[in-house]
């Protein structure tokens, strides 16, 4: 009789026992769901969003890359979502060790904490990485990649994620904010495919020496 609970509570019911019960396999299934809606989320806005003077042939040339999707849905599950697990309950530990309290400060602690010292820095510079080495791109072009990107990628972040994270840290708990996060990362994703549609990338010194080195 406990399961028959009706309504969307059920499902919500059913959802948080298991993240109370086995909190890293639901949330590595979340994230690999989500990651991956992000994904066709940022294929398909530019498919919608950007046209050029021919409208026609830009809608006829869109084609969804499935394996990109599974290498972002594979990123969520298997890299982001456990690290991320062990992220916020780091950031709840170093609050109260820090003998932080009152409602204001702990959320400032948080964002500063994950925004300027070490999570986002590390989080977009794995997310960069592991795209590249998902497709077979060398060490040498992985870096290259992370450099070249790296800090544009930051100013973004900060513009978007601080506020979303000071309302996350400040009224959501810790076991649900991993969950706030993918779910708000749909819409950045969206965001960014919108402003910024995908262009030609010219290529990187090291992918005219690998070139090269191929040719010869």
């Amino acid at each position: 009789k406990s399961n028959s609970g009706g309504g969307g509570g059920g499902f919500l019911a059913w959802y948080e026992s298991h993240l109370q019960s086995r909190p890293v396999p639901t949330k590595m299934i979340t994230g690999g769901i989500l990651w991956g809606l992000g994904d066709v989320v940022a294929q398909v806005v530019p498919a919608v969003t950007h046209h050029d003077d021919n409208d026609t042939a830009t809608a006829q040339d869109f084609q969804f890359d499935g394996a990109r999707t599974v290498r972002a849905s594979t990123f969520g599950f298997v890299i982001h979502a456990p690290l991320a697990h062990v992220h916020y309950n780091f950031l709840e530990w170093m609050t109260v060790r820090s003998g932080i309290t009152g409602g204001v400060k702990i959320p400032v602690f948080k964002a500063f904490m994950e925004q300027f010292v070490y999570w986002s820095w590390f989080s977009n510079s794995l997310y960069h990485g592991a795209m590249g080495a998902m497709q077979g791109w060398s060490p040498r072009r992985c870096y290259d990649r992370i450099a070249d990107v790296l800090w544009d990628t930051q100013k973004a972040q900060w513009a978007f994620w601080i506020p979303v994270q000071l309302a996350n840290f400040r009224f959501i708990p810790v076991r649900h904010q991993l969950n706030v996060v993918l779910l708000t990362s749909v819409v950045w994703t969206a965001l960014l495919s919108a402003w910024y549609p995908p262009q030609m990338e010219e290529e990187t010194e090291t992918e005219k020496i690998e070139k090269k080195e191929k040719e010869t």
